[in-house]
């Protein structure tokens, strides 16, 4: 008995331990850079650098694998990805010439395109990547949030957007609570100080690892998935599951035969991405030290990743914009873009 009681403890004081890490340490607070090796060989067309931007979240972690497997190194001599933090860190960045090409919620490319910041979409990959999580299995639907208190990270960005045109065109009434980022969403589940969040693989699948293994689990809530935003839109809107979430953009004056290039890659990076969920979870937690190579394999088949162009991508993204338009027109400048929006790689 008295060693039950001694094991017992431990078990308690290691999941305090996890508990209070979650509580008081924000890792998204961590910069993040990684480069690829110094490529020595020179060449009169290559660039000293070409620098990609993105999220933890989903649509950046190509960029990951194109920086580690060395591709463009023939093109740059020194390939580098940057973490954004948040919407601000994003514009930023973006407004102080800083990145190449960066991993951008499809509204924000279009509000700086209509701001004039020279910026062109190259592609959408993220197609389908929000869902709600609980701590009330019988909450299925995004109806039964009805008069609930949802906790939702970065205010008046991709994930507030969809959700609130949900609420907004299926009439339900739901209280918002926001906050910085996503891992915060999550850490406030978790540690049971909020029972529904909105969150974005590879979010989701992190929090049900975490509250489901040992010992974190002798302490926290136990979570479910439920409402599947891509499905809700679909059925709301009268549309497609697939909603242009995501995707990449370039910035300045980038020769169109490295904006050409870059597409080919990436797109070659996220095949390889899906193909691979164990080492791609592995490859990406080691540069975004935030997430967990287990979670994120789990988080891949979880999403509607696949890779269209930007002219391919270019009628469903207006049908998205126009609803964003008719809703709150500030949230992409004010208008839907024009063609010059949409980089289109000569033949």
């Amino acid at each position: 008995m008295k060693f039950l009681k001694i094991l017992l403890s431990i078990i308690l004081l290691i999941a305090l331990a996890i508990f209070i890490k979650i509580k008081f340490f924000n890792p998204f607070e961590q910069d993040v850079t990684i480069t690829s090796q110094v490529n020595s060989e020179q060449g009169d067309k290559k660039l000293k650098k070409l620098v990609f931007a993105g999220p933890f979240a989903s649509v950046s972690h190509p960029l990951i694998h194109m920086v580690n497997s060395g591709a463009m190194s023939d093109l740059a001599d020194k390939v580098e990805f940057r973490l954004w933090r948040d919407p601000d860190q994003l514009r930023a960045m973006v407004l102080n010439g800083e990145v190449d090409f960066v991993a951008v919620p499809t509204n924000v490319a279009a509000n700086l395109y209509n701001k004039e910041v020279k910026i062109q979409l190259v592609n959408v990959s993220v197609w389908g990547i929000l869902g709600m999580m609980t701590n009330d299995e019988n909450l299925k639907t995004l109806a039964d949030f009805e008069g609930k208190n949802i906790v939702v990270p970065f205010r008046s960005d991709m994930p507030d957007i969809v959700l609130k045109e949900l609420l907004k065109a299926q009439g339900i009434k739901a209280e918002l609570s926001y906050v910085s980022n996503p891992l915060d969403a999550m850490q406030q589940i978790i540690m049971g100080r909020a029972d529904h969040v909105l969150l974005a693989e590879p979010a989701i699948s992190m929090a049900l690892r975490k509250t489901g293994s040992f010992p974190l689990k002798a302490i926290a809530p136990t979570l479910f998935r439920s409402a599947d935003l891509q499905k809700e839109w679909a059925t709301t809107f009268k549309t497609s599951h697939d909603i242009p979430q995501a995707g990449m953009a370039v910035l300045g004056d980038l020769d169109p035969s490295i904006i050409k290039r870059f597409n080919e890659e990436y797109k070659k990076a996220l095949v390889w991405y899906k193909a691979n969920p164990k080492e791609a979870g592995v490859e990406t937690a080691k540069a975004l030290p935030m997430l967990d190579a287990v979670a994120l394999a789990d988080s891949i088949k979880y999403i509607n990743l696949k890779y269209l162009n930007a002219v391919d991508s270019k009628e469903k993204l207006e049908s998205f914009l126009k609803v964003l338009m008719k809703s709150e027109p500030k949230l992409i400048g004010g208008k839907i873009p024009d063609d010059g929006f949409y980089f289109k790689a000569k033949k």
